[in-house]
């Protein structure tokens, strides 16, 4: 079982830029998701994250509101809408699953256990 980013491209500073992340798994509603990225050089960093249902969702604070975590249960796919993107959002972009239902939990990397091969953003000035 694979997680299948898609979406990424070059786009310039100020634009908005649309990711899917389709997740052939049986229960996928089951599961919370979360967006990850990594720059080169840089550690991975939380994204986003949303709850089994869609109903909750949670961002890294430095987005302030920028990005936008959602799922579609019926098409086993969850997105991230990201608008005003800057040069510091270039990065490969990494959708994941976790089994854990801890909100506290789903900023940490660790708790994920199915990845993605992942998408690159890269934004231009």
């Amino acid at each position: 079982v694979q997680l299948q980013a898609s979406g990424g491209g070059l786009v310039q500073a100020g634009g908005p830029l649309r990711l899917s992340c389709a997740a052939p798994l049986r229960t996928f509603s089951s599961y919370p998701m979360g967006w990850f990225r990594q720059a080169p050089g840089k550690e991975r960093e939380f994204v986003a994250a949303i709850s089994k249902s869609g109903g909750n969702t949670y961002y890294a604070d430095s987005l302030m509101g920028r990005f936008t975590i959602s799922r579609d249960n019926a098409k086993n796919t969850v997105y991230l809408q990201m608008n005003s993107l800057n040069i510091e959002d270039t990065a490969l972009y990494i959708c994941a699953r976790t089994r854990s239902n801890t909100p506290s939990s789903l900023r940490n990397g660790a708790v994920y256990d199915l990845w993605g091969q992942g998408t690159q953003v890269t934004v231009s000035s």
